[in-house]
Protein backbone atom coordinates (compact mmCIF):
# COMPACT_ATOMS: atom_id res chain seq x y z
CA UNK A 1 0.00 0.00 0.00
CA UNK A 2 1.36 3.72 -1.13
CA UNK A 3 0.23 6.69 0.35
CA UNK A 4 -0.17 9.37 -2.40
CA UNK A 5 -0.30 12.91 -1.16
CA UNK A 6 -1.46 14.92 -3.83
CA UNK A 7 -1.34 18.34 -4.64
CA UNK A 8 -2.67 20.54 -7.96
CA UNK A 9 -1.03 20.53 -11.32
CA UNK A 10 -1.34 17.48 -13.63
CA UNK A 11 1.55 15.52 -12.42
CA UNK A 12 -0.28 13.50 -9.85
CA UNK A 13 -3.10 12.12 -12.46
CA UNK A 14 0.04 10.63 -14.51
CA UNK A 15 1.25 8.86 -11.44
CA UNK A 16 -2.19 7.64 -10.64
CA UNK A 17 -2.77 6.35 -14.18
CA UNK A 18 0.34 4.30 -13.59
CA UNK A 19 -0.82 3.37 -9.85
CA UNK A 20 -3.78 1.77 -11.33
CA UNK A 21 -2.35 0.20 -14.49
CA UNK A 22 -0.04 -1.54 -12.37
CA UNK A 23 -2.92 -2.62 -9.93
CA UNK A 24 -0.84 -1.22 -6.80
CA UNK A 25 -2.85 -0.45 -3.82
CA UNK A 26 -3.29 3.10 -2.78
CA UNK A 27 -4.96 5.94 -0.81
CA UNK A 28 -5.11 9.25 -1.85
CA UNK A 29 -4.28 11.80 0.66
CA UNK A 30 -5.77 15.04 -1.30
CA UNK A 31 -4.56 18.55 -0.89
CA UNK A 32 -5.22 19.97 -3.78
CA UNK A 33 -7.26 23.42 -3.59
CA UNK A 34 -10.12 22.30 -5.63
CA UNK A 35 -10.09 18.56 -4.15
CA UNK A 36 -9.73 16.90 -7.46
CA UNK A 37 -9.55 13.59 -6.44
CA UNK A 38 -12.72 13.64 -4.79
CA UNK A 39 -14.46 11.26 -7.12
CA UNK A 40 -11.97 8.53 -6.48
CA UNK A 41 -13.27 6.06 -3.44
CA UNK A 42 -10.01 5.70 -2.11
CA UNK A 43 -9.79 9.48 -1.44
CA UNK A 44 -9.50 11.71 1.72
CA UNK A 45 -9.88 15.26 1.22
CA UNK A 46 -7.81 16.61 4.34
CA UNK A 47 -5.68 19.99 5.54
CA UNK A 48 -2.62 20.63 6.04
CA UNK A 49 -3.61 21.39 9.21
CA UNK A 50 -5.14 17.80 9.87
CA UNK A 51 -1.63 16.04 10.37
CA UNK A 52 -3.12 13.71 13.40
CA UNK A 53 -5.56 12.93 10.59
CA UNK A 54 -3.31 12.37 7.53
CA UNK A 55 -1.03 10.13 10.13
CA UNK A 56 -4.06 8.25 11.24
CA UNK A 57 -5.57 7.69 7.57
CA UNK A 58 -2.33 6.14 6.59
CA UNK A 59 -1.49 3.68 9.94
CA UNK A 60 -5.42 2.80 9.57
CA UNK A 61 -4.01 1.56 6.32
CA UNK A 62 -1.07 0.38 6.89
CA UNK A 63 0.52 2.83 4.70
CA UNK A 64 4.44 2.61 5.89
CA UNK A 65 5.45 4.56 2.60
CA UNK A 66 3.94 7.63 0.61
CA UNK A 67 4.50 9.42 -2.25
CA UNK A 68 4.13 13.40 -3.10
CA UNK A 69 3.29 14.85 -5.87
CA UNK A 70 1.68 18.62 -7.20
CA UNK A 71 2.15 22.15 -6.01
CA UNK A 72 0.50 22.82 -2.40
CA UNK A 73 0.37 26.29 -2.06
CA UNK A 74 0.97 27.87 1.71
CA UNK A 75 -1.99 27.98 3.61
CA UNK A 76 -3.79 30.60 5.54
CA UNK A 77 -2.74 29.59 8.79
CA UNK A 78 -5.11 31.27 10.76
CA UNK A 79 -8.40 29.63 9.14
CA UNK A 80 -6.80 26.11 9.14
CA UNK A 81 -8.90 23.59 10.70
CA UNK A 82 -6.73 21.85 13.39
CA UNK A 83 -6.63 18.49 15.00
CA UNK A 84 -5.11 17.61 17.93
CA UNK A 85 -1.91 16.76 16.60
CA UNK A 86 -1.79 19.76 14.42
CA UNK A 87 -1.83 22.25 17.20
CA UNK A 88 1.39 20.15 18.15
CA UNK A 89 3.12 20.28 14.84
CA UNK A 90 1.97 23.40 13.02
CA UNK A 91 4.73 25.82 15.07
CA UNK A 92 7.33 24.05 13.08
CA UNK A 93 5.09 23.50 10.13
CA UNK A 94 4.38 27.57 10.32
CA UNK A 95 8.12 27.97 10.53
CA UNK A 96 9.19 26.04 7.60
CA UNK A 97 6.60 27.57 5.65
CA UNK A 98 8.36 31.12 5.76
CA UNK A 99 11.40 29.87 3.74
CA UNK A 100 8.92 28.94 0.93
CA UNK A 101 6.06 26.32 0.05
CA UNK A 102 8.32 23.41 -0.55
CA UNK A 103 9.83 24.31 2.98
CA UNK A 104 6.41 22.70 3.99
CA UNK A 105 6.26 20.03 2.46
CA UNK A 106 9.84 18.78 3.78
CA UNK A 107 8.94 19.86 7.63
CA UNK A 108 5.97 17.27 6.43
CA UNK A 109 8.23 14.38 5.17
CA UNK A 110 10.17 14.98 8.28
CA UNK A 111 7.29 14.85 11.18
CA UNK A 112 5.64 11.29 8.81
CA UNK A 113 9.74 9.87 9.07
CA UNK A 114 9.00 10.42 12.96
CA UNK A 115 5.63 8.23 12.87
CA UNK A 116 8.04 5.72 10.75
CA UNK A 117 6.11 6.72 7.25
CA UNK A 118 9.13 6.80 4.62
CA UNK A 119 8.89 9.26 1.47
CA UNK A 120 9.58 7.62 -1.54
CA UNK A 121 10.60 9.80 -4.94
CA UNK A 122 7.63 11.46 -6.66
CA UNK A 123 9.49 9.80 -9.98
CA UNK A 124 9.52 6.14 -8.44
CA UNK A 125 6.51 5.07 -10.82
CA UNK A 126 7.33 7.29 -13.48
CA UNK A 127 10.63 7.56 -14.33
CA UNK A 128 10.10 7.95 -18.09
CA UNK A 129 8.66 11.57 -17.20
CA UNK A 130 11.77 13.04 -16.66
CA UNK A 131 14.86 13.07 -19.84
CA UNK A 132 18.23 12.03 -19.55
CA UNK A 133 20.91 14.34 -20.78
CA UNK A 134 20.79 15.31 -24.63
CA UNK A 135 18.74 17.46 -26.93
CA UNK A 136 15.06 16.60 -27.53
CA UNK A 137 14.37 18.44 -30.88
CA UNK A 138 15.26 18.89 -34.20
CA UNK A 139 16.56 22.38 -33.64
CA UNK A 140 19.78 22.60 -30.98
CA UNK A 141 21.15 25.72 -29.35
CA UNK A 142 23.39 27.98 -31.09
CA UNK A 143 26.61 29.89 -29.63
CA UNK A 144 23.92 32.67 -28.92
CA UNK A 145 21.60 30.21 -27.21
CA UNK A 146 24.42 28.30 -25.25
CA UNK A 147 25.34 32.19 -23.39
CA UNK A 148 21.36 32.62 -22.59
CA UNK A 149 21.61 29.07 -21.64
CA UNK A 150 25.06 29.53 -19.32
CA UNK A 151 23.94 33.20 -17.85
CA UNK A 152 20.30 31.40 -16.86
CA UNK A 153 22.16 28.42 -15.01
CA UNK A 154 24.64 30.41 -13.01
CA UNK A 155 21.68 33.16 -12.19
CA UNK A 156 19.96 30.33 -10.49
CA UNK A 157 22.84 28.83 -9.26
CA UNK A 158 23.67 31.90 -7.36
CA UNK A 159 20.46 32.69 -5.90
CA UNK A 160 19.95 32.57 -1.59
CA UNK A 161 19.46 29.29 -0.52
CA UNK A 162 16.14 29.61 0.48
CA UNK A 163 14.95 31.67 -2.59
CA UNK A 164 12.09 29.42 -4.30
CA UNK A 165 12.86 30.02 -7.73
CA UNK A 166 13.38 27.26 -9.95
CA UNK A 167 12.64 29.37 -13.13
CA UNK A 168 14.54 32.22 -15.26
CA UNK A 169 14.07 33.87 -18.43
CA UNK A 170 17.07 35.17 -20.58
CA UNK A 171 17.41 37.09 -23.72
CA UNK A 172 20.83 38.18 -25.25
CA UNK A 173 22.48 37.58 -22.32
CA UNK A 174 20.48 39.57 -20.15
CA UNK A 175 18.02 38.67 -17.31
CA UNK A 176 14.75 39.23 -18.35
CA UNK A 177 12.75 37.58 -15.58
CA UNK A 178 13.35 35.43 -12.46
CA UNK A 179 10.51 33.67 -11.69
CA UNK A 180 8.31 34.77 -8.76
CA UNK A 181 5.20 33.41 -6.25
CA UNK A 182 2.76 33.31 -9.52
CA UNK A 183 5.18 30.63 -11.14
CA UNK A 184 6.07 30.01 -14.33
CA UNK A 185 3.15 31.07 -16.30
CA UNK A 186 3.30 34.94 -14.96
CA UNK A 187 6.76 34.71 -15.45
CA UNK A 188 6.35 34.25 -19.20
CA UNK A 189 3.83 36.58 -19.98
CA UNK A 190 5.97 39.61 -17.77
CA UNK A 191 8.49 38.41 -20.12
CA UNK A 192 6.77 38.55 -23.51
CA UNK A 193 8.76 40.96 -26.68
CA UNK A 194 7.20 41.90 -29.54
CA UNK A 195 10.46 43.30 -30.98
CA UNK A 196 12.45 39.75 -30.23
CA UNK A 197 11.05 36.50 -31.44
CA UNK A 198 12.43 33.52 -31.00
CA UNK A 199 15.28 34.48 -29.25
CA UNK A 200 15.84 33.40 -25.53
CA UNK A 201 15.43 30.37 -23.36
CA UNK A 202 13.21 29.20 -20.20
CA UNK A 203 15.72 27.11 -17.76
CA UNK A 204 14.64 25.53 -15.43
CA UNK A 205 16.68 24.08 -12.22
CA UNK A 206 15.78 22.58 -8.80
CA UNK A 207 16.36 24.74 -5.96
CA UNK A 208 19.17 24.57 -3.56
CA UNK A 209 19.50 21.52 -0.83
CA UNK A 210 15.69 20.67 -2.78
CA UNK A 211 14.85 17.23 -2.05
CA UNK A 212 14.52 16.00 -5.18
CA UNK A 213 11.77 13.68 -3.95
CA UNK A 214 9.43 16.18 -4.64
CA UNK A 215 8.71 19.48 -6.05
CA UNK A 216 10.59 18.81 -9.57
CA UNK A 217 10.56 21.57 -11.53
CA UNK A 218 7.70 21.13 -14.17
CA UNK A 219 7.42 21.61 -17.83
CA UNK A 220 4.18 20.50 -20.09
CA UNK A 221 3.04 21.29 -23.52
CA UNK A 222 1.07 24.98 -21.62
CA UNK A 223 4.77 25.81 -20.99
CA UNK A 224 5.89 25.42 -24.53
CA UNK A 225 2.67 27.29 -25.65
CA UNK A 226 3.77 29.88 -22.91
CA UNK A 227 7.26 30.02 -24.27
CA UNK A 228 6.49 30.36 -27.81
CA UNK A 229 3.78 33.22 -27.10
CA UNK A 230 6.85 35.53 -25.20
CA UNK A 231 8.75 34.80 -28.30
CA UNK A 232 11.40 32.31 -26.69
CA UNK A 233 13.66 29.84 -28.46
CA UNK A 234 13.55 26.95 -26.23
CA UNK A 235 13.25 25.21 -22.83
CA UNK A 236 16.17 23.70 -21.03
CA UNK A 237 16.05 21.27 -17.97
CA UNK A 238 18.03 19.79 -15.70
CA UNK A 239 19.23 15.65 -16.46
CA UNK A 240 16.75 13.47 -14.40
CA UNK A 241 15.81 16.40 -12.11
CA UNK A 242 12.60 17.64 -13.61
CA UNK A 243 8.78 16.30 -14.46
CA UNK A 244 8.86 16.79 -18.79
CA UNK A 245 4.42 16.15 -19.13
CA UNK A 246 3.07 15.57 -22.76
CA UNK A 247 6.35 14.42 -23.67
CA UNK A 248 5.86 13.56 -27.46
CA UNK A 249 3.27 16.59 -27.98
CA UNK A 250 5.82 18.85 -26.70
CA UNK A 251 8.47 17.49 -29.29
CA UNK A 252 6.06 18.07 -31.67
CA UNK A 253 5.01 21.41 -30.70
CA UNK A 254 9.05 22.21 -30.38
CA UNK A 255 9.73 20.97 -34.37
CA UNK A 256 6.62 23.27 -36.10
CA UNK A 257 7.97 26.09 -34.38
CA UNK A 258 11.71 25.56 -34.44
CA UNK A 259 12.34 25.96 -30.96
CA UNK A 260 14.50 23.92 -28.72
CA UNK A 261 14.68 20.98 -25.44
CA UNK A 262 18.16 21.26 -24.21
CA UNK A 263 18.51 18.84 -21.02
CA UNK A 264 21.73 19.61 -19.39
Amino acid sequence: MIGLIFGDTDFPKEILKTIKKRKIKYLIVDLSKSKKFKKDKKSYAVSIGQIGKIINILKKNKCKKVLFAGKVNKPNFSKLKLDLKGIYYIPRIIKASKLGDAAILKEIIKILAQNKIRTENSLKYNPELSLKKGNFSKIKPNKQDQLDIKKAIKTLNNLGQYNFSQGVVVRNKKIVLIEGKGGTKKMLEKSRSKKLRNHGVLVKLPKKKQDIRLDLPTVGLKTFKQSKIAGLKGIVVKSKQHVFLDKSKCINFANKNKMFISVK
